[in-house]
């Protein structure tokens, strides 16, 4: 007892006692470092190792943290090599910043001490140094595939492009609305939903058994709730994960993806819908192009060559509006067979959309004015005949097909009450009726798929390999 009172005031004493001043190394991530112009004192670079090259006299390596698809250049004494020292491993490098003798880059890191934090297992990891894989390979690895040039190009292209999107919404003056995940609505009136439950509502089925006292799922879209907050503010927008149980093992589909969606009051024309999607388009690929030059760059020359002149056009060109009865008449005329037979009424499939696209020059194409009743209850009746169609839009570009689709909404209280009652529909969106009663205006909005966005401007083929941990049937890895 007594020798352990001792030891304690002693520690008191030395925690007490002025302690000797060391000028701690600046720690910097590796962009920073990259873009340096002049040499720097004792600075700290952490990451993870591309590469090793040792030689007689001198140790290269190559160190990435995630920040830039470069990576910096370390030289150090053969002594500081050490066998955990391999491709993979993740590693802290403290010395001085030097100019480099390197005509492709400014500085390097001349080590001084070079600390192994986690050695790698190179031969059981599954990506080697200077191999270039294919994206089915990578896919087989949700885990690990961050750590490719690919995945990793790709993730900071969705940051920046996610960073955009918010700017945009933010500098025309719309509200952020986090509109909820688990809901009672069915927006698309698709079917194609997932139920939410819990364990014990599975062994215990029943009317009032649900944890929710109604039936819930996962959202396939927060239009209806933007709409509610419409009635509030004048312009308001979401962006979230909607889910969608469609059976379908396509490279355009997944269960669970990202959506943008906008929704503004006193609108009366779908023009203004229209200005809105292509400014949106047009703001936050440049941004993107600004921001991840390199990023977007590998993807131009390795993934899809030709996709730098397709968006190059797209940037450029005023896009080109058509009404769905043109579009039809156009693919009627067309001199290649399709699939699926084009007919006034039927909706648009994805190769009828990627003709209408090149059959404009490969612009983006805007196709209004939709067949009433191809369309939800909620979009604006035309009132015109004997074609009947509704205020709807959808954007069709290179390389994808439908990108965006939005609407005036119908805001007139017995267009929608009787649409409703035609469906069935009106007890349960008594809500819905509800807002045309209460001070309602015009309003439209649209929605913009975000994976598909990604494979727009990068040339990407499989919308799996757009999101870090795709989910899709038979496959929820992770």
């Amino acid at each position: 007892m007594f020798g352990a009172r001792c030891l304690l005031l002693a520690l008191r004493r030395c925690s007490s006692a002025p302690c000797p001043k060391y000028k701690q190394a600046a720690r910097l991530r590796v962009c920073e470092v990259l873009e340096a112009q002049e040499v720097a004192g004792d600075i700290k670079v952490q990451g993870w190792v591309r590469s090793v090259r040792s030689q007689k006299q001198v140790l290269f390596l190559h160190i990435n943290d995630g920040s830039s698809l470069e990576s910096l250049q370390v030289v150090a004494d053969p002594s500081l090599e050490h066998r955990d020292l391999t491709f993979g491993s993740a590693v802290e490098v403290q010395g001085k910043l030097v100019k480099s003798l390197h005509r492709m880059q400014n500085v390097e890191l001349k080590a001084e001490n070079i600390r192994v934090v986690g050695p790698c297992d190179t031969l059981r990891f599954p990506f080697k140094p200077r191999e270039r894989q294919p994206l089915e390979y990578s896919r087989q690895f949700p885990h690990l595939r961050c750590r490719t040039n690919t995945l990793s190009s790709l993730l900071r292209v969705r940051s920046e492009a996610t960073a955009a999107i918010s700017s945009f919404f933010k500098d025309n003056g719309y509200v952020h609305v986090h509109t909820p995940i688990i809901t009672s609505n069915d927006c698309e009136g698709a079917g194609e939903l997932f139920h939410v439950r819990t364990s014990n509502e599975v062994h215990e089925p029943g009317e009032n058994s649900h944890f929710f006292n109604v039936p819930a799922f996962l959202t396939v879209s927060g239009q209806l709730h933007l709409e509610v907050m419409a009635g509030a503010f004048t312009r308001v927008f979401t962006f979230g994960p909607t889910f969608r149980a469609e059976n379908s093992q396509s490279r355009r589909h997944l269960a669970e993806f990202y959506m943008v969606e906008a929704e503004m009051s006193f609108t009366e024309s779908l023009q203004d819908i229209i200005q809105v999607m292509e400014d949106l388009f047009k703001t936050v690929t440049s941004i993107v192009l600004s921001k991840c030059p390199q990023d977007v760059e590998l993807f131009h020359k390795y993934v899809s060559p030709a996709q730098k002149g397709r968006l190059e056009q797209m940037l450029k060109n005023k896009f080109i509006t058509i009404p769905y009865t043109e579009a039809v008449e156009i693919l009627k005329q067309a001199p290649q067979t399709f699939t699926f037979q084009p007919k006034w009424g039927k909706d648009l499939q994805t190769e009828h959309e990627k003709y209408l696209v090149n059959h404009c020059g490969e612009v983006p194409v805007f196709v209004v004015n939709y067949p009433y009743d191809l369309k939800p209850f909620y979009m604006r009746d035309n009132e015109d005949g004997p074609q009947h169609t509704v205020a709807a839009v959808d954007l069709l570009v290179p390389g994808i097909g439908e990108l965006c689709g939005g609407s005036l909404r119908e805001e007139r209280l017995h267009f929608l009450q009787s649409r409703l009652e035609r469906l069935g529909l009106a007890d349960a969106y008594q809500w819905y009726l509800d807002l045309r009663q209460f001070g309602s205006a015009p309003h439209g909005g649209f929605g913009m798929g975000f994976e598909r966005y990604l494979q727009c401007i990068l040339g990407v083929d499989n919308i799996k390999d757009v999101i870090p941990f795709p989910r899709f049937p038979h496959s929820c890895l992770l």
